[in-house]
């Protein structure tokens, strides 16, 4: 049995079954035809789709790189602190 305590501070003892075996996963029913469209249309397009692994965000998501780490791209690797100009635009602001 499994004590339980309210808000007033009372006890009451509630029995919780504890079951007999390993509970079957639900079947998998497939997505609707609508739902099976779209993620078509989006892969034809190059987007991001549910359940799969997506490059982009894990790069979006991963910890922020500190100034003088190592960013590799491809085959080139850049050590060190970078700068940004006064007026990258330009027009002075």
């Amino acid at each position: 049995m499994t004590a339980t305590h309210s808000a007033s501070g009372s006890r009451r003892r509630v029995f919780v079954p504890v079951p007999t075996g390993s509970v079957p996963p639900a079947p998998r029913l497939p997505d609707p035809p609508i739902y099976r469209e779209l993620m078509r249309t989006w892969a034809d397009r190059g987007r991001t789709l549910p359940g799969r692994h997506d490059p982009e965000w894990v790069r979006l998501a991963a910890p922020p790189h500190r100034l003088g780490d190592v960013v590799a791209a491809g085959d080139v690797s850049v050590t060190g602190t970078f700068s940004v100009p006064r007026a990258p635009r330009g027009d002075g602001r």
